[in-house]
């Protein structure tokens, strides 16, 4: 089985249909041909091989990969491809030799060192080979041994640090069937660094006492009969902004901002994570996670006057979010839920960092369109075109059409990413009528419904410039919503 897998062996292959699930996600859309496959195989491959995986030496990422990949996922011709490559590569930082090798003996004590990124690239790519892409995730991220011990490997916790950078590089590795990019995102992962023990506590690993206690009382009937509600993600954002020790939050240099949320609130962000629910199939889990990104993202960053505060930081709770279905494709239920309830943390804690932005559902309905107002000459439509040559919708009869077509050639790498994410959720979710989420504590939270990703697409269009129409370009936000600014 072994001499198989590494004669076939591939870093990076051509995505195809037998590669790629289709029911929560990778989606790809028509354009893709086999020109623009090639370009996208050679340009990862080129990636792998000379770029670090921080641009500077502060820890920012390189995107390089994910944009390639999300224009190519959306039908990008070739050239832009190659063009947004290019842009994205001008700025990295070439790959170095590391001080010394990585190995399964040693591999603990470089973590969180970025110096050893590329003999930790090498390692996990031999482990990926060997071993196969999902047994070495689960092997070295969400295993008790990755996690606990006297190095205190923490793995889980630097898998959802960088926010959630590691995460995301890992998810599309899974998502396209590309282990170079596992191995890339394993490599990652292993180079960050781990502060999270308060909201991703060690007992997640382990088997205490009162677990065993209630398993065994569950397999012979003795567990607490009482049916208890159970509490959505977005019942826990409720809670989160009902709580006043959340509030007040000071603006920090960006570096700092999830460590210092995290320092002063990281115990009673904890304590609400405890709360969430995480029976039931996983999926619905999922999706309980990508409504409230998208909600805290769209939502909480739509402002009075009909303004979308596009916050750099919280629209990667929408780009995460994307990837957590192929991610617990690949685990055991328990690792499931780990991965689950650390990512719910981690994205609380940013959120306070960033000063917990007011959720108002009701103005967010009231005035968010769901059909964009295009910038620029509009056509002249035929007298025959439906529905009326004068209506709108004669003009723009999808408005997703308008928005991804901008998208695909904007040169800010992270829309694409943004944009191709809100438009799988719709595409999903779209149909939830209003009233689909009144159980949950969250002010107004009947009048929710499936059009909650096309009205945020819309606003961070409108953000981002229609660049293809001639609109200026512009980019994310990064003031925050620190009401004592």
């Amino acid at each position: 089985m072994t001499s198989t897998l590494k004669s076939t062996f591939q870093l990076f292959p051509k995505p195809n249909r037998s590669l790629l699930k289709t029911n929560n996600y990778s989606l790809i859309w028509a354009g893709v041909t086999p020109s623009s496959t090639d370009t996208l195989v050679r340009l990862l491959e080129d990636d792998y091989k000379n770029w670090h995986v921080y641009f500077n030496n502060r820890g920012f990422h390189n995107h390089t990969a994910h944009i390639v990949l999300a224009l190519w996922s959306m039908g990008a011709h070739e050239s832009v491809i190659k063009a947004a490559f290019d842009l994205s590569a001008s700025i990295q930082r070439p790959a170095f030799t590391s001080p010394g090798d990585i190995d399964a003996k040693n591999w603990k004590e470089h973590l969180g060192d970025e110096n050893y990124y590329n003999s930790y690239l090498k390692f996990f790519t031999d482990e990926v080979r060997t071993k196969g892409s999902a047994a070495s995730l689960v092997e070295y991220v969400f295993s008790a041994g990755a996690n606990v011990g006297s190095e205190e490997p923490a793995m889980v916790s630097r898998f959802v640090d960088g926010l959630v950078h590691p995460l995301i590089h890992t998810g599309y590795g899974f998502e396209f069937g590309m282990p170079g990019m596992v191995a890339e995102g394993l490599a990652q992962t292993a180079i960050h660094r781990t502060k999270s023990w308060k909201v991703i506590p060690q007992s997640l690993f382990q088997d205490t006492v009162s677990q065993l206690t209630s398993k065994l009382g569950a397999a012979v009937g003795l567990e607490d009969s009482t049916v208890k509600k159970p509490v959505h993600a977005l019942t826990i954002l409720a809670r989160i902004v009902a709580d006043p020790r959340f509030g007040g939050q000071s603006p920090v240099e960006a570096m700092d901002i999830y460590g210092s949320a995290y320092d002063k609130h990281g115990d009673a962000i904890n304590a609400y994570v405890q709360q969430w629910t995480l029976g039931g199939p996983i999926e619905k889990k999922i999706e309980e996670l990508v409504w409230m990104c998208a909600v805290i993202y769209g939502i909480g960053g739509f402002q009075e006057a009909k303004h979308l505060n596009a916050d750099f930081f919280q629209l990667h709770f929408v780009t995460s979010s994307l990837f957590l279905s192929s991610l617990v494709d690949q685990l055991s239920r328990s690792s499931q839920e780990i991965l689950l309830r650390s990512y719910l943390a981690t994205i609380l804690v940013w959120y306070i960092g960033r000063g917990c932005a007011p959720i108002n559902i009701a103005n967010f309905y009231e005035k968010a369109a769901t059909t964009p107002t295009l910038f620029g000459t509009a056509p002249s439509p035929h007298k025959s075109l439906f529905p009326s040559p004068t209506s709108e919708y004669a003009v723009t009869p999808n408005p997703w059409l308008p928005i991804l077509q901008n998208t695909i050639v904007h040169p800010d790498d992270h829309l694409a990413k943004l944009q191709r994410s809100l438009a799988h959720f719709a595409s999903i979710y779209g149909l939830s009528p209003p009233g689909s989420f009144a159980d949950v504590e969250l002010k107004d939270a009947d009048k929710l419904d499936g059009t909650l990703f096309v009205r945020t697409a819309i606003l961070t269009a409108e953000k981002f410039g229609w660049v293809r129409d001639g609109e200026a370009q512009r980019g994310a936000d990064r003031k925050g919503f620190y009401s004592n600014v």
